[in-house]
């Protein structure tokens, strides 16, 4: 499950990476350029919602578990 988290993780860092050199590199001559990046970004939110819907259906199914402040008395 580790792994899977840590790929999307990066999945979505490449995103915002490629989003940003697609910024950086806009061509004003070049129709399209800022649509590259409006996809780009719209990859990292898809991404990023899908990763956090996973978590919560791992905690949900028991496949991870908290482990940070005690929930109980």
């Amino acid at each position: 499950m580790k792994t899977v988290i840590v790929l999307v993780f990066l999945a979505i860092v490449a995103s915002l990476g490629s989003a940003l050199f697609f910024m950086l590199r806009g061509d004003s001559r070049q129709p399209g350029q800022g649509q590259r990046m409006a996809r780009a970004l719209a990859w990292r939110i898809g991404l990023s919602v899908a990763l956090f819907l996973c978590l919560l259906l791992a905690w949900k199914l028991g496949y991870i578990q908290p482990t940070g402040l005690p929930t109980g008395p």
